[in-house]
C-alpha cells in the first residue's frame, strides 16, 4: 500500500507532466526528453530558459559575421613582367666602329633586325651580357657586340677593295643559265647573291635555297648554299662573296668550319665548333646569309 509520501510524489509528477505544453499537444514523453535534454543539461537549475535561448541567438550572430575579402598581392613574377614592358632607359650614346649587326637577343643565333653603318650614332642603356651591349632603337631593346662600339666617332677608314680575277669582272644581275628555280621564296639580297655567284663561277650549278619548316635563315629565304666539289673553288667563292658583302647585302659567310661576319669583319675568319659531319661543318658548300 502506498504511503502518503509516495502519493505526494506521484501527484507532483502528474501535475508537472500535464503542465508541459507539448504533452498537452500529444507529444510522447520520450521524444520530449530527447529534445529537451541537451538544453536542460546546459542550463543551471537557477537559470531561466529565456536566458539559454538568448545565449544561443548570440552565438548565431557571431557565426554569421561576414568573412573579410582578401585581395591577392601581386606576385614577383607579375611585377617583373610589368617592369620589363617599360622601354629601356638611355644612359649614353656611342658609335659603331664598323658595320654592326643589331640582334634581338645577345646571341649570334638571334635574328638580325638592323645594320648600323660605320660611325653611326646609337643610344645605349649601359646594360651588358658577356660580350654584348644593349642598344635602344625606337624605345625597344636590342643587342650588338660591345667590341665594335666607341665613345668617340671613329676616323674614316678606306673601304676594302675586291681581290681576285673574278672580282674584277663585276657583279651580274642576269638570271643564271642553270635556271632560277632555287630563287623561289628567296629575299632580294639572296637572289642577288645567287645570280652574281653563278655568273662569276659558271662551273657551279647546284644551289640550296628555302627549306620549308626550317626555323633559321633557310626558312625565311635569307640564306643560300653554294655547293662545291673541291676546296679550292670553295675558297675562291667564300672570298669573292666576302669582298662583295656590301653590294650584295651579305650578313655572314660560313665555309670550311669557319665564319666571317660583317659586324666582326676586323677579326677575319673565326673558327667554329665541330658539328659532326662534312655538310654540318660546311666543307661541301659555302653558306651565305643576307639581310
Amino acid at each position: 500500500m502506498a504511503t502518503n509520501r509516495h502519493k505526494h510524489v506521484l501527484r507532483a509528477a502528474k501535475t508537472s507532466r500535464l503542465r508541459h505544453p507539448l504533452i498537452r499537444l500529444g507529444v510522447p514523453i520520450g521524444a520530449l526528453l530527447a529534445v529537451s535534454a541537451p538544453t536542460v543539461a546546459a542550463v543551471w537549475p537557477e537559470q531561466q530558459p529565456v536566458q539559454a535561448i538568448s545565449m544561443a541567438r548570440s552565438d548565431a550572430r557571431v557565426r554569421t559575421t561576414p568573412v573579410p575579402v582578401r585581395v591577392a598581392p601581386i606576385s614577383r613574377s607579375e611585377e617583373r613582367v610589368r617592369l620589363e614592358e617599360k622601354p629601356p632607359e638611355v644612359t649614353d650614346h656611342e658609335y659603331a666602329t664598323t658595320k654592326l649587326n643589331v640582334r634581338t637577343e645577345p646571341s649570334e643565333q638571334a635574328p638580325t633586325v638592323d645594320l648600323l653603318g660605320w660611325a653611326e650614332k646609337v643610344a645605349v642603356s649601359g646594360e651588358t651580357k658577356g660580350p654584348w651591349s644593349e642598344v635602344v632603337l625606337d624605345d625597344k631593346s636590342y643587342w650588338v657586340h660591345s667590341a665594335y662600339l666607341a665613345e668617340k666617332k671613329p676616323e674614316p677608314e678606306p673601304e676594302p677593295q675586291p681581290t681576285g680575277s673574278s672580282a674584277a669582272e663585276g657583279i651580274s644581275t642576269a638570271a643564271c643559265a642553270s635556271g632560277s628555280d632555287v630563287e623561289s621564296g628567296l629575299v632580294d639580297n639572296a637572289v642577288a647573291v645567287h645570280r652574281a655567284v653563278c655568273a662569276a663561277f659558271p662551273q657551279i650549278s647546284t644551289f640550296g635555297g628555302v627549306r620549308p619548316g626550317d626555323d633559321g635563315e633557310h626558312g625565311t629565304g635569307q640564306a643560300l648554299d653554294i655547293m662545291i666539289t673541291d676546296s679550292s673553288t670553295g675558297d675562291q667563292v667564300a672570298e669573292w662573296v666576302r669582298s662583295h658583302a656590301s653590294e650584295l647585302g651579305v650578313s655572314y659567310v660560313i665555309w670550311s668550319q669557319r665564319i666571317w661576319s660583317v659586324d666582326r669583319s676586323s677579326e677575319g675568319w673565326r673558327p667554329m665548333e665541330d658539328r659532326g659531319s662534312v655538310t654540318a661543318n660546311h666543307y661541301d658548300h659555302v653558306h651565305v646569309t643576307v639581310y
